[in-house]
């Protein structure tokens, strides 16, 4: 891992996270997700008061001292990226705007690939509270709809969207999706499913195209989490050319085989990751703000067994 975990311009839930243990400490600071001025100020408060470089910025010893925890990992520091490019968080929900039902968390979780429904049957299955607390009332008529085909399922989903385009949810589901996913017990299934879906493979990807960086990975992993391609595609950088260059053949390849509707975003997602930078959606990534750089990837081997997914996730389409 890079000296940096977190900076300027980095936005999710470690930022969050990072914000309430600083207001815990006492240092006042917004809420919000961003690590603006206010997060910086307060990080170099934190450091000159506990003896720490003052940079402002969020190195591994700070975080450990302000979080009570180990610095993120490179998964955790990678989905928090990708769900910045995605506008996806842990408890956000999404109707059925691309008729792929709810979409939901931070890897953008959908009906359509029975992933939704996997955490929320692992809900259940590890302490049914996280699912009666979050749904209320509603709890009831959710067990009934995992009972379901997955084609009843998406009807439901599409019945209970609003909106133009049928971007929202209607409440109370609304807010239930949100404050389900906001449980940290259900954050860490949410991260776990994301492991087993796609970091595994990543890994396995990165090693096979010779990718060992955290970068290497990172962009591995994006394109993993976008459902792009079962594999991803050799690079056309010889196999002796720096790092970079081939981290930049893998990202353009992604992308060309990406579909039309989604080519041009694929390929800036794709480029940022490989460059260290880029801008993605009129917004100029720095990743070293993500703790994301040259630096090895110190992961350890694949050791969780991929799970059995139902038929609807073989079917794979790039969601930005």
């Amino acid at each position: 891992m890079g000296a940096v975990v977190l900076s300027a311009e980095a936005a999710g839930p470690l930022v969050r996270e990072l914000q309430r243990a600083l207001a815990g400490h006492g240092y006042p600071l917004i809420v919000d997700g961003r690590y603006g001025d206010q997060t910086s100020f307060a990080v170099r408060a934190f450091q000159r008061d506990n003896g720490l470089p003052a940079t402002s910025e969020a190195d591994a010893p700070t975080w450990q001292a302000v979080t009570g925890r180990a610095a993120p990992s490179l998964l955790e520091r990678a989905l928090e990226l990708s769900a910045s490019f995605g506008m996806h968080e842990f408890g956000l929900a999404y109707g059925n705007r691309d008729g792929a039902g709810i979409t939901w968390g931070i890897a953008g979780f959908t009906f359509e690939r029975g992933e939704v429904q996997h955490i929320l049957s692992d809900a259940l299955a590890t302490d049914a509270r996280l699912v009666d607390e979050a749904f209320g009332p509603e709890a009831s008529e959710l067990r009934f709809l995992l009972g379901l085909p997955l084609a009843e399922q998406l009807r439901w989903a599409d019945a209970h969207s609003t909106g133009q385009h049928k971007i929202s949810l209607v409440e109370p589901w609304r807010h239930a999706f949100r404050a389900f996913g906001e449980h940290p017990d259900v954050q860490a299934l949410q991260i776990q499913t994301a492991r087993e879906r796609w970091w595994n493979a990543a890994l396995a990807d990165a090693r096979e195209l010779g990718l060992f960086s955290e970068l290497g990975v990172a962009l591995c992993f994006d394109i993993h989490l976008r459902r792009l391609s079962a594999s991803v595609p050799g690079p056309s950088a010889a196999p002796f050319a720096p790092e970079r260059d081939r981290r930049i053949a893998v990202a353009k390849a992604s992308a060309a085989a990406a579909r039309p509707a989604v080519r041009n975003d694929v390929r800036a997602r794709n480029l940022a990751i490989a460059r260290g930078e880029g801008t993605v959606h009129g917004i100029h990534y720095a990743l070293r703000s993500w703790g994301l750089d040259e630096s090895p990837a110190h992961v350890a081997s694949v050791a969780c067994p991929r799970r059995a997914w139902p038929a609807a996730a073989a079917g794979e389409r790039a969601h930005p």
